[in-house]
């Protein structure tokens, strides 16, 4: 029976290679969606725990996603919040969301406070802020670009320069100063949150609490950095698990057509050869058999093809653009690889029950 099915695949190859890449851009499109999405997921959390901060305070109602919520803050906060106990350093950032070139989030700083909050930006080249249209850019990104120290850097719709190449993942991959940040937005005196550094992070559930007994902020989101982090999961963040069931709905879609249309057209070309089978003993069992194979062999070439190229294209995307962070995982290879077989195999149910249900006599009469 394997060598049937081998021979029936080799005998139509272009078919066979039509169906292979379909299952192959099935698991392809699954795979870079996850890794677009959990990589900016991942990224955004790496990104906050390389700050430092013990405790984030941040306006009443705000989410887990960074750079959606303004800068509504008074900067004065931070003169209440520095006088409470176990407090040493808390530092007004404001998280602004560009969309030109890329989207990405760019702090304003306080740069004293915020290089308090250990570890300090460790600079490559260069130095802090010398005016107030200064720019400090991560490593990353001066590569990616081929940018150094006194290139000009247009950002928000003004002109910058680069003053200061630092490590990556710190917070952002930009950082302006504080008060040209909220000149730039219209935000004057005013912050996105507050990080906050303490004498011992395991008074964090306390200062928590001392902080919410404060007279007017009752109300505001503040949270360990730990309980953030926590927050930060698909189920959490708006659209995230919506748009990767899409995306994995439409790519089953693709895989299920192409499988469908492949063994449909085959067992219409094949009604003679059933026939001849059937004829000579084959039951139904042995008929659904033989096109459930094929279709098995077809669906694990079109995964195998489909996890190379997604391991491929995300070398070369991460090659090209270090910037971008991209999510590979096991578990999600798995995952997708039983998604495209449970697809490929439902495709290839109506006409392996097609097959199996032809008279011997008409399939042997068929021209």
């Amino acid at each position: 029976m394997n060598k049937m099915v081998f021979a029936n695949l080799a005998h139509r190859p272009v078919r066979s290679l039509i169906s292979i890449v379909a299952v192959a851009l099935e698991v392809t499109l699954i795979l870079m969606i996850v890794a677009v999405f959990y990589g900016y997921l991942n990224g955004s959390r790496e990104s906050q725990l390389g700050i430092g901060a013990d405790i984030m305070v941040q306006p009443p109602g705000s989410s887990a996603l960074v750079g959606v919520t303004g800068a509504p803050i008074p900067v004065k906060v931070g003169n209440i919040l520095r006088k409470l106990p176990h407090i040493a350093v808390a530092a007004p950032v404001i998280w602004e969301l560009t969309t030109s070139p890329t989207v990405e989030i760019v702090y304003g700083i306080d740069l004293p406070s915020y290089d308090s909050i250990q570890p300090s930006l460790r600079y490559l080249d260069g130095s802090g802020f010398q005016g107030s249209w200064d720019v400090i850019v991560d490593d990353y990104f001066a590569a990616m670009k081929h940018m150094k120290v006194g290139d000009p850097l247009e950002l928000l719709n003004h002109q910058f320069r680069i003053c200061g190449i630092v490590a990556h993942g710190k917070g952002a991959r930009k950082f302006l100063p504080l008060t040209t940040m909220q000149q730039l937005i219209g935000a004057e005196n005013r912050a996105s949150v507050f990080y906050v550094k303490l004498d011992d992070p395991a008074n964090a559930d306390q200062v928590v609490k001392e902080i919410k007994q404060v007279p007017g902020m009752e109300n505001y989101a503040v949270r360990s950095m730990q309980e953030y982090l926590s927050m930060m999961t698909p189920g959490n963040l708006p659209g995230f698990e919506v748009a990767i069931k899409i995306a994995v709905g439409i790519s089953v879609i693709v895989g299920f057509l192409a499988i469908f249309q492949s063994m449909y057209t085959a067992v219409m070309e094949r009604t003679r050869e059933i026939g001849i089978l059937k004829s000579l003993g084959a039951s139904k069992f042995y008929i659904v058999n033989v096109v459930l194979r094929e279709t098995l062999l077809l669906a694990v070439l079109g995964i195998v093809l489909g996890v190379i190229t997604s391991f491929f294209i995300r070398q070369g995307i991460i090659h090209a653009r270090p910037v971008q962070r991209l999510f590979w995982s096991d578990v999600w290879v798995i995952r997708t690889a039983v998604i495209a077989m449970a697809g490929a195999l439902a495709g290839a149910l109506y006409p392996a029950y097609k097959a199996a249900q032809k008279d011997p006599i008409d399939a042997l009469a068929y021209e």
